[in-house]
C-alpha cells in the first residue's frame, strides 16, 4: 500500500537566480528566516494536491510562485482550492476520529484576514450559527490568519467552542465538569463573572490572544449554542435529573498544518457520536461521573462490582443521550452505524491505493466495543510526520 503523503520532491539545490517556467522572469531569492517555511513540505503537499485534484495551471508555475513567495517573505499563500484540500485531507488523516468517511464533504470559511481578537471571537460565534442550522449539523472550519516569520497568528485557548464550566464549591467538590474548573478559574482571573447561582452546565467564555499575547475573554451568546435536554425512552425520571448538552462540538485548539504553513487557529466540528456524550463526558469520574446517580434511580445493586451496575447504568444513559437527540431533531451517530461507515471508508482509502492510519483505542467505542466490527482488526499505525494534519495543541 502507497503511503498517504506523496514523495518529498525535496528541497531545490542551492542556486543564485530561479527562472519562472512559465514566464522565463529570473529572480533572486533573498536568505529566507530561519523559521521560514520549508520549500520541501510546500512541494510536497502541491504534488499531493495536484495528483489527486484536477486544479488549473501548471504545477510547474505553481511551485515556482510558492518557492519565490517563500523565498521573498519566509512563507506563502494557499488558494482557497488548496487551503480547503489541505483541511478535508488533515481530517481524512486524523487516526482518532471514527467519522472520517464524510471527509471530502467539510465546508471551508476562510477567515485568513481575520487577526484581532474580538474579529476572531465574533467569527467563531458565527461558526457556531453557521455549523448548527437549526440541528441539521454541517462539518464546518473555519481558517483564520497563519503562522508567519514576522507575525504569528491568532490562538484559541479553549480546547472546543463550547464547554461547560467547573464551578469549585466551598465544600470543595465542583459543580459542573471538574475537568475544565482550572479553565474556569483561569477565565475568572481575566474577569469572567460566573453565573448566580452557578450551574452545571454554565458556557464558558472563549479566550483568544493575538499571537503570543494575553488571551482576551469573551462570552458566547446564548442563541449561538443549541442544546439538547436529556430524557430517557423509558424512564420518566430521567428528566428529573436536568441534564443537557451542547449539539455542536467544535475543536479549537488543535494546529492546522498544510505544505509547512500552520494555522494555529482552526476550529472544526463533525457532529456527536452518542457514546462520546453517554460514555464519556457524562460519567467519567473526572467530568460529570454521573453513573451513580443513574444506578440509584434505576434502583440497581451498587454493593460490588460484580452485579455489572457500572455497565447497566451506562447503557442506560447512552439510550437517553441518543433517543433526546433524535426526537430534538440534532443530528448525532450511533457507534454501530457509524463503526460500519468506517470499514466503508477504509475499503474506500485502500482502493485509492492510500494508508488509512487509525489509533485503535479511539476508533473503537467505549461501550460494547466486541460488538462493533471496527473491534476486530488491526490499522496502520498513525505517522506522527504525515500532512496535512491536525496537531495536538501546544501548552497555552
Amino acid at each position: 500500500m502507497t503511503s498517504l503523503v506523496a514523495t518529498n520532491v525535496g528541497v531545490p539545490a542551492p542556486r543564485s537566480a530561479e527562472r519562472c517556467p512559465a514566464t522565463g522572469a529570473v529572480t533572486a531569492p533573498p536568505q529566507a528566516a530561519p523559521d521560514a517555511v520549508d520549500p520541501g513540505e510546500a512541494e510536497q503537499f502541491l504534488t499531493q494536491f495536484y495528483a489527486e485534484t484536477s486544479p488549473s495551471g501548471s504545477i510547474d508555475y505553481r511551485m515556482w510562485q510558492v518557492r519565490h513567495e517563500i523565498d521573498s517573505t519566509g512563507s506563502y499563500t494557499h488558494t482557497v482550492d488548496e487551503l480547503t484540500y489541505g483541511a478535508r485531507v488533515a481530517w481524512r488523516n486524523s487516526a482518532r476520529c471514527i467519522g472520517r468517511l464524510y471527509w471530502n464533504s467539510l465546508r471551508l470559511r476562510d477567515r485568513r484576514h481575520v487577526t484581532a481578537p474580538a474579529d476572531v471571537a465574533a467569527e467563531c460565534v458565527e461558526h457556531l450559527r453557521d455549523a448548527t442550522r437549526g440541528g441539521r449539523i454541517r462539518s464546518t472550519i473555519t481558517i483564520f490568519a497563519q503562522d508567519r516569520p514576522d507575525r504569528p497568528g491568532p490562538r484559541i485557548h479553549n480546547d472546543q467552542l463550547v464547554r461547560y464550566a467547573g464551578h469549585r464549591t466551598t465544600s470543595g467538590e465542583i459543580r459542573g465538569d471538574s475537568r475544565y474548573a482550572g479553565f474556569t478559574d483561569r477565565a475568572v482571573e481575566l474577569g469572567w463573572q460566573r453565573p448566580e447561582p452557578p450551574g452545571r452546565f454554565d458556557v464558558l467564555p472563549l479566550l483568544i490572544s493575538d499571537g503570543g499575547g494575553e488571551p482576551e475573554m469573551f462570552d458566547v451568546p446564548a442563541d449561538a449554542v443549541l442544546e439538547v435536554p436529556l430524557i430517557h425512552p423509558d424512564h420518566e425520571w430521567f428528566a428529573e435529573l436536568r441534564l443537557r448538552w451542547h449539539a455542536v462540538p467544535a475543536i479549537s485548539n488543535m494546529p492546522l498544518v498544510v505544505g509547512g504553513v500552520t494555522y494555529p487557529a482552526a476550529p472544526f466540528n463533525g457532529w456527536y457520536l452518542g457514546t462520546e456524550i453517554g460514555a464519556r463526558n457524562l460519567v467519567d469520574a473526572d467530568r460529570y461521573n454521573l453513573l451513580p446517580a443513574v444506578a440509584d434511580r434505576l434502583g440497581l445493586d451498587t454493593s460490588s462490582e460484580r452485579t455489572m451496575w457500572r455497565d447497566r447504568a451506562l447503557v442506560e444513559m447512552v439510550r437517553a443521550v441518543q433517543h433526546s437527540f433524535d426526537v430534538a431533531g440534532v443530528t448525532m451517530a450511533d457507534h454501530h452505524s457509524e463503526s460500519q461507515r468506517f470499514l466503508t471508508h477504509l475499503a474506500r482509502e485502500e482502493s485509492a491505493g492510500r494508508r488509512c492510519p487509525a489509533d485503535w483505542s479511539w476508533i473503537v467505542p467505549p461501550v460494547s466495543g466486541g460488538l462493533t466490527p471496527v473491534y476486530h482488526r488491526y490499522y496502520d499505525e498513525p505517522d506522527p510526520s504525515t500532512r496535512p494534519a491536525f496537531l495536538q495543541p501546544r501548552s497555552s
